[in-house]
């Protein structure tokens, strides 16, 4: 992936060097639960730990059945803001310039629908930090917390998709910051919060059923964002496109629960499989229009 020579983002926060947050050890709620890394991780850890993997891989909302999932939808950002250098080491520059992409393509698509883009920020820890939407740790992976409109990465998950899923390159990288700024777009849509809402009333099942149309259209939006950057940036070289759909198939449900249980069990899907994953992300990557991401239309199934 090209990537050197290009803007970076001023909405990077690297808090990398805070140490460990010693706040209160409340998971943290984006939008799938755990964001876009947390199934990995954090289903192994809980197996290790004896722990029913549902308290940690599912939703709050889905496992605790309470409202206070949905409220945070609505509360006005108020995290503060710190104020540190950029970051100068090669993958803060990369996430820089990773995030600045996302900007400029997506001011560029809402411009042209006749919105107005409000770019999000993204958050660098280590180990642990403070969210507002709670007690964020290096093993629920990336994710994207609605109520401060900020995206929170350890970069050291880009260790485990390498090294433990084997999907390593710098786009597969991209596309997993990518996927946590498709959940910022549904949010300023408005797609988030109504999704959100119509869950509270479902049983389980079916609100999981939801919260799997939501993260494949994150994966297609994905795919729009790669398009435009492509188009405008010519960031991508041989090999990028396969190493992003090892990525997405790395994280699908149903491969993530055969490795943790040893079976599958479709009904507690909240991401989608593999295959649905890499095929949503291609097409967005394809069409690099946004109407065709519309997962939640009767004929979308997520089978599509």
């Amino acid at each position: 992936m090209r990537w050197e020579d290009y803007r970076r983002s001023d909405n990077v926060e690297d808090r990398r060097d805070d140490g460990p947050s010693l706040g209160g050890m409340q998971l943290p709620i984006g939008t799938g639960g755990l964001g876009i890394g947390g199934l990995i991780v954090v289903g192994i850890i809980a197996l290790a730990l004896g722990v029913d993997p549902r308290m940690l891989i599912g939703n709050l909302d889905q496992v605790m059945n309470q409202p206070r999932y949905e409220q945070r939808y609505r509360v006005p950002p108020s995290t503060p803001t710190r104020t540190k250098a950029p970051p100068q080491d090669q993958v803060g520059r990369f996430v820089s310039v990773v995030l600045a992409q996302t900007e400029d393509v997506w001011k560029q698509i809402f411009t042209e629908q006749n919105r107005r883009y409000e770019a999000p920020r993204l958050v660098l820890f280590s180990r642990s930090t403070q969210s507002a939407c709670g007690f964020a740790q290096s093993a629920t992976g990336p994710f994207y917390c609605p109520p401060d409109r900020r995206v929170y990465l350890d970069v050291a998950f880009f260790r485990e998709l390498r090294d433990r899923f084997r999907a390593p390159g710098e786009f597969a990288q991209a596309y997993v910051i990518a996927h946590e700024i498709g959940h910022h777009i549904q949010n300023l849509l408005g797609i988030l919060p109504r999704i959100t809402e119509q869950r509270r009333t479902l049983p389980k099942a079916q609100s999981n059923a939801l919260s799997v149309r939501l993260e494949l259209q994150a994966d297609c939006f994905a795919g729009v964002w790669a398009y435009h950057a492509n188009e405008r940036f010519r960031i991508l070289e041989a090999g990028d496109v396969e190493k992003a759909l090892a990525a997405a198939s790395a994280i699908g449900d149903d491969r993530l629960q055969q490795r943790q249980r040893g079976f599958v069990v479709p009904d507690s899907f909240t991401h989608g499989t593999s295959q649905q994953r890499a095929a949503w992300f291609t097409t967005g990557l394809k069409s690099g229009q946004t109407s065709r991401c519309n997962t939640f239309a009767r004929d979308a199934t997520p089978l599509n």
